[in-house]
């Protein structure tokens, strides 16, 4: 299996002490004081994964991400088991990276040195922001001392590789405290940021119940200082909202922007897996897990198995797909991955990108798919331009 592309795992831990109103993540929200059924939940990931092998095969996994949720509600004895149990089924690269995804107002000081011995060896603080009156306006159980203190433990117990998730756009939000929530994270010295727009999405409490955000003119303000902020301190931007010291670049969400593949296990995971039928032919596969928590640990005695929906993804859709992902990141990818990741020839993509050349929105290099610097801007007018339906 050498021919498919990369492989990765995505495991979703859905519980959290209290749904934010801005979330639209499979998350349940249990209080602080909730035991989690972390035994049941172990075997039902494993029996999830066991199912999904079946069709993945022994490939090399490169990466893996835990998210929710707030899978620091788990203890580290619960990530030592799985790991241990992963290890035993399938082969992990050398170098292999391994996210966490925390909350700084769920975390015991104590625990990032039992997540580091557990085998992860990536954290990921969903900070958001430091100042106190925009964490209670997001809904989030920390303060920024809860923030500041978290990160300082993460180091002291090891972690070389963290990455700081800041929002921007925030009710209220001028370009001075947009830059202090950068400047404060940046003394804090992690290697990675996401700084990424607060926006309403459906089925959230904000989207029922907006608050008022800054206007779009004070958008643009805020996303031009805060770029050129974490240029100035060495941050490259290589995805739309994602800035990296040298050399670490989250290798899990360069994977999904270069179509790799990736087993999704927990509950509501979703997950993408190419594989080659009985004529030879590269086939890509959707596929999302149940996605209540209850309902998917029930799932794990029942026959049907864990999978909630499935779908093959046509050749028509390819090309939207592929570009979706590829055309957030920067740099872009180089072309010969198209034929790599999906099977197909560069002419049934080529013939989908006429009119985005045409408009100036992607890069003119023959080897790369890559938005120009107005098709970053204007992404989604890009992408309507690919869109066949």
């Amino acid at each position: 299996m050498t021919d498919l592309p990369p492989l990765a795992l995505y495991v979703h831990v859905p519980w959290c002490v209290r749904k934010c109103p801005y979330c639209d993540f499979n998350s349940h929200g249990v209080g602080h004081q909730a035991a989690l059924p972390e035994a049941d939940y172990l075997a039902a990931l494993l029996k999830d994964l066991d199912a999904d092998l079946v069709s993945a095969g022994d490939r090399e996994l490169v990466s893996i991400f835990i998210g929710g949720g707030t899978p620091s509600l788990m203890s580290a004895d619960f990530y030592r088991g799985f790991l241990q149990a992963l290890r035993a089924r399938l082969p992990l690269a050398k170098d292999i990276e391994i996210t966490l995804e925390a909350n700084p107002g769920t975390l015991e000081l104590g625990r990032f040195e039992g997540y580091r011995q557990a085998g992860i060896n990536r954290l990921s603080l969903g900070v958001q922001s430091f100042q106190t009156l925009q964490l209670k306006a997001l809904g989030r159980i920390h303060d920024g001392e809860d923030a500041r203190r978290a990160i300082t433990s993460a180091r002291t117990a090891g972690f070389d590789n963290l990455n700081i998730d800041l929002m921007h756009g925030l009710p209220g939000q001028a370009v001075a405290s947009a830059l202090a929530d950068i400047d404060t994270a940046l003394a804090l010295a992690p290697t990675h940021l996401s700084w990424y727009q607060l926006t309403l999405e459906p089925n959230t409490e904000f989207y029922s119940h907006p608050p008022v955000l800054p206007q779009e003119d004070a958008l643009w303000d805020i996303q031009d200082a805060g770029h050129r902020r974490l240029e100035k301190a060495g941050f490259s931007r290589y995805e739309i909202s994602a800035y990296a010291l040298p050399h670490r670049r989250a290798r899990h969400n360069l994977n999904y922007w270069q179509f790799g593949d990736y087993l999704g296990i927990g509950a509501g995971a979703h997950g993408k897996l190419s594989y080659r039928d009985k004529a030879g032919r590269l086939m890509v596969e959707r596929r999302w897990k149940t996605r209540q928590p209850e309902a998917y640990l029930r799932r794990r005695h029942d026959l049907r198995g864990f999978i909630a929906g499935r779908r093959a993804v046509e050749t028509r859709e390819l090309p939207l797909e592929f570009a979706m992902n590829a055309l957030r990141l920067v740099d872009g990818v180089p072309l010969r991955r198209w034929e790599r990741n999906t099977g197909l020839p560069r002419s049934v993509l080529d013939s989908r990108l006429r009119e985005a050349r045409e408009k100036g929105l992607l890069v003119e290099d023959g080897e790369r798919l890559q938005a120009s610097p107005r098709g970053l801007l204007f992404l989604n007018e890009l992408l309507a331009t690919i869109d066949d339906d």
